[in-house]
Parts: structure tokens; C-alpha cells; sequence
């Protein structure tokens, strides 16, 4: 009995304070009062303004060395012949053959960046070669299909003789994908 009679009591209590905040309210469209006002609105600075938070007075930071744009792993190859022989022991593909999705991705990726060059069957017979461009080496030759999977995506990535990169066209995990569909030309072939 004494607990409900507690429980009343407060509950009295908050219903009245709640009735003398609403009564006593200054103007009901102004905000509350901030307790922490610094929480709520930093003072921003500027990318190129002066800053007296730091030495130098920049606001903008160069990135601490070693740090990485996120959703971009870096590839630690150049553009060399000897790069893409080490790259193609180093370097492996996250997808495998059986993969029904991304062999159709890098089907559709071969048909939209190479086929125009290499031809829908890797001979290296594309429209762009029998208008007058030097044609592609085949894909189907035994030197081509001699090349490991890494040792293809070092070339598609930063490109060989007459072939340019694609690393800004295609995106890595698709790389990968067009190799799967390279694979699968060079087995219909045989």
C-alpha cells in the first residue's frame, strides 16, 4: 500500500511539473535551452582556410603515409615486362571457374571493353582490327594461353604494346572476371 501511494505522489509530482514547464514556456516556436552548446555546433573551418589549431595554420591535412582510399587496395606492380612475370606468380584470382555469376559478369565486361579489338572469339579479329588497327595478338594462341591468370590482369591492368590500361574502366574484381571468360574461349578452342 505505502508503494502506491509513492508512485501517486511522484506521479503527481511530474504531471505538475511537466504543466508549470509548459505554463512558464517563453515562447513555445523558440528552441530549449542548449546545456551544451559546443556539442551541438562546432566551429568548422574552411579546407583551405587558416586554422590556429595547428603549427603551420592549415586546415587541410595531408593523409598519414601508408594510408589506403577505402574500397581501393593498392597493386605494388609497375608497368614492366619483368612486373607482369612477377606478377603472374604472385598474383591470384578470387574467382574461380564454377563461379555462374562471375563468369557471366566477365562475359559481359569482355563484350563491352575487349571484344572490339580482340572479336567475340579472342582471334583478335574486333571491328577495330579490320578497320585498319594492328590486330590484337589471338588470345587463342599457345603463347596466350601459356600466360597465368596474374600475368593477364598486370597487362589489362596497366597494358601492353598497342593495348592501353583499363584499370580506370574496369574495376578489379571485374578484371578478374574477364579472365575467367578468357579462359573459357581459350577451352572452347582446343
Amino acid at each position: 500500500m505505502r508503494r502506491t501511494i509513492v508512485n501517486s505522489l511522484l506521479g503527481v509530482i511530474v504531471a505538475g511539473l511537466l504543466s508549470l514547464n509548459w505554463l512558464l514556456r517563453a515562447d513555445p516556436n523558440q528552441r530549449n535551452f542548449e546545456v551544451l552548446p559546443d556539442m551541438a555546433h562546432s566551429v568548422p573551418y574552411d579546407a583551405f582556410s587558416a586554422n590556429p589549431n595547428f603549427a603551420d595554420g592549415m586546415t587541410l591535412r595531408a593523409p598519414v603515409p601508408g594510408t589506403v582510399i577505402r574500397g581501393f587496395m593498392p597493386l605494388h606492380f609497375d608497368a614492366t615486362p619483368e612486373d607482369a612475370q612477377r606478377a603472374g606468380r604472385e598474383l591470384t584470382s578470387p574467382f574461380t571457374p564454377n563461379d555462374a555469376n562471375a563468369f557471366a559478369r566477365g562475359a559481359a565486361v569482355y563484350g563491352t571493353y575487349c571484344e572490339i579489338c580482340h572479336g567475340p572469339a579472342g582471334k583478335g579479329d574486333g571491328t577495330v582490327a579490320q578497320r585498319g588497327f594492328p590486330a590484337p595478338p589471338s588470345l587463342l594462341a599457345p603463347k596466350a594461353q601459356g600466360l597465368a591468370d596474374g600475368q593477364i590482369f598486370h597487362i589489362v591492368t596497366y597494358g601492353q604494346k598497342n593495348m592501353p590500361s583499363y584499370a580506370a574502366q574496369i574495376d578489379r574484381d571485374d578484371r578478374w572476371k574477364v579472365i575467367l571468360h578468357v579462359r573459357s574461349l581459350q577451352q572452347r578452342s582446343k
